[in-house]
């Protein structure tokens, strides 16, 4: 399997902005090229980069006033390695957090699932509860909505069904976290988020918008929800995005039978 991905974004930085963007490959993989440059009006500006958790790599930018430009391309022959975990690791990813509040939907989640039924089974039928009790609708959330009120309103985007999953399985006792990836043959193409859970010792995903197959998605950074995997953090001074573009394309993309579990490789 050979996959190529790649990413644009311009900003407009208003005031000296420190930023941090996560849109390379995690480190799992071994691209066969790869290439990330940042420019400000045309100019080369200094790039960090610094390690994250589970192979992610963020790439740091004090950038001036001005046009900011990042472009990112990365070529995959293969699979990457399989993520694994430490027991600390999996505490963290088995509380609640930010956007996936699974002490407050501990209830629902144990009215509407048997914790006790066997992997493929229980992945499945979180997957496909999420898919059915909500709607996808492109722009109904707002950045800072979580699982609960996604729930409540009953619509949202991958990063809301992914909330909603990872807080129902941790509620049920099962590690889970969300991953942001490149996704082959997802239409409208974009960043995307999906979920994984902890069971039988591997990392297993769940993408209940069901918007393109599991085993061709590229890991890019995996966290405890959407505070640790967004594309872009400005963590002093201004930048407003002005454009975004994403591509994900696989040599043959393939079928995603939906009762057998998968990896991100």
């Amino acid at each position: 399997m050979k996959r190529d991905v790649s990413s644009r974004i311009v900003l407009n930085v208003t005031a000296p902005a420190d930023l941090v963007f996560s849109v390379a490959v995690s480190s799992l993989y071994a691209p066969t090229s790869e290439n990330l440059t940042v420019t400000v009006d045309g100019e080369a500006v200094p790039v960090t980069e610094l390690p994250d958790t589970v192979g992610g790599r963020l790439h740091r930018v004090a950038a001036p006033v001005g046009e900011l430009v990042l472009e990112y391309t990365a070529s995959i022959e293969g699979q990457g390695e399989e993520a694994t975990s430490e027991d600390t690791e999996l505490l963290v990813y088995g509380r609640p957090s930010r956007y996936a509040e699974s002490d407050t939907l501990a209830p629902t989640a144990h009215a509407e699932f048997d914790a006790t039924e066997s992997a493929p089974e229980l992945l499945k039928n979180v997957a496909s509860w999420v898919g059915t009790q909500l709607s996808y609708v492109p722009g109904s959330s707002l950045p800072t909505d979580g699982a609960v009120r996604t729930i409540l309103a009953r619509q949202g985007v991958c990063r809301d069904y992914s909330h909603v999953g990872v807080a129902l399985l941790r509620a049920l006792g099962v590690p889970a976290r969300l991953v942001s990836v490149y996704a082959p043959g997802l239409s409208p193409m974009d960043f995307h988020a999906v979920a994984e859970a902890w069971l039988d010792g591997k990392w297993h995903v769940i993408d209940a918008t069901t918007l393109a197959p599991r085993s061709s998605l590229v890991r890019i950074a995996t966290g405890r929800d959407a505070a640790d995997t967004a594309f872009l953090n400005v963590l002093a001074g201004r930048a407003d995005l002005i454009e975004s573009t994403v591509t994900a394309v696989v040599d043959e993309l393939p079928q995603d039978d939906l009762n057998q579990l998968a990896e991100i490789r």
